[in-house]
C-alpha cells in the first residue's frame, strides 16, 4: 500500500470543504514515511474508529430578502492531536474568511466555532456560499503546487438557487451539488479500504418558514429527514451528494405595496362614503339682500 498516497488521502478527508494549507500536506508526507508505516497505521485506524470532524452547514430564511448562512465547526480530539498547530490555524483562516463576507463567528472552545454570514436575497447567498466553500486562497495554494496536487482528489461543490417573484410570494428552487466520491480510501485492486463516513459527519439543513419540497430527480439525490419546517440531509463522504427543494417565502416588497393600496382605497372609501362632500361643505354660503 501507498503509504504516502494514502496521507495525502487523508488530508483530503479532512478538507471537503476547503480546508487545510500546504504545511499540513508537507507534515502528512512527511508522517507517512515507510519507515513509520506501523505506527501510523494505528494512529489512523484510530481515527475510523471515532468521528473527528463534525461539520453542519445550514441555511435559514426568514423570508425572500432576509436569511443567514450558519455553520457549527468542531474538531475532535483526534484530528487535533494529530495535527493541532495546523488545524487551529485553519479555524482562525475561517474566521477571517467570514469576517470579509460580513459574517459573525462566535469560539465556543479552540476545538469548536459557530460561523453566521448573513444575505439579503438568494443572488447574495449563491454568491457568498461558493465563496466560502471555494476560497481564493485556496485556489492560490493549488495553483503553486499543482505539482504536489496532482494525486490529489477534487471535491467540487456548488450551490445555485432560482427565484421567481408572484407579487406576494417568492418560488424557490435551490440545487446544491457536493461531489465527494475522490474521498474513498482505495486500494490497488479497487476496493475500499476505508469508510470516509467514519471521520467526516457532515449534513446540510434548510429552515423555511412554511418548510420546503425535496424533488428527487437522480439517483445520487440525498433522502432528507424532516423536522418541522426544516430538512436535514447527511452528506455521505465517497459519494456524489445532490440536493434539490422547492420552496415558497413571502414577498415583503409585494406585501408592503399591497398594504399601501388598500390603505389609500379604504382612505378614499371612507373620505366619500362617511364623511361630507367637501365640495358642499366649504361652498360660501350666498348673503341675503335686502328689499
Amino acid at each position: 500500500m501507498n503509504f504516502s498516497k494514502l496521507g495525502k488521502i487523508l488530508m483530503r478527508l479532512t478538507q471537503p470543504l476547503g480546508w487545510l494549507t500546504i504545511q499540513i500536506r508537507h507534515n502528512i508526507n512527511h508522517i507517512f514515511s515507510p519507515r513509520k508505516t506501523i505506527l501510523w497505521l494505528v494512529v489512523f485506524t484510530s481515527l475510523l474508529l471515532s468521528g473527528c470532524v463534525k461539520y453542519d452547514v445550514g441555511v435559514n430564511f426568514h423570508h425572500s430578502n432576509s436569511g443567514e448562512l450558519v455553520q457549527h465547526i468542531k474538531l475532535g480530539e483526534q484530528l487535533t492531536s494529530f495535527s493541532g498547530d495546523y488545524v487551529y490555524a485553519w479555524l482562525d483562516s475561517i474566521e477571517n474568511r467570514t469576517r470579509k463576507l460580513e459574517g459573525k463567528v462566535r469560539r465556543i472552545s479552540q476545538e469548536e466555532l459557530i460561523v453566521t454570514i448573513p444575505f439579503s436575497n438568494g443572488q447574495e447567498l449563491q454568491t457568498k456560499f461558493n465563496d466560502f466553500f471555494n476560497s481564493h486562497n485556496n485556489q492560490k495554494v493549488a495553483a503553486t503546487n499543482s505539482e504536489a496536487d496532482a494525486e490529489l482528489p477534487k471535491i467540487e461543490s456548488n450551490l445555485l438557487l432560482f427565484q421567481n417573484n408572484f407579487l406576494l410570494l417568492v418560488r424557490n428552487r435551490l440545487i446544491y451539488d457536493l461531489d465527494l466520491r475522490s474521498l474513498a480510501l482505495i486500494a490497488s485492486k479497487g476496493n475500499v479500504i476505508a469508510d470516509p463516513g467514519a471521520i467526516l459527519n457532515l449534513e446540510f439543513s434548510l429552515n423555511t418558514p412554511w418548510g420546503a419540497n425535496n424533488i428527487q430527480l437522480t439517483e445520487n439525490a440525498v433522502e432528507p429527514e424532516k423536522q418541522g419546517n426544516q430538512l436535514l440531509w447527511r452528506l455521505q463522504p465517497g459519494e456524489l451528494n445532490h440536493i434539490e427543494v422547492v420552496f415558497w417565502l413571502p414577498s415583503p416588497l409585494g406585501i408592503g405595496a399591497l398594504l399601501i393600496v388598500l390603505f389609500v382605497w379604504g382612505g378614499l372609501y371612507v373620505r366619500y362614503n362617511f364623511m361630507p362632500d367637501p365640495r358642499v361643505q366649504f361652498t360660501p354660503q350666498s348673503t341675503a339682500t335686502e328689499p
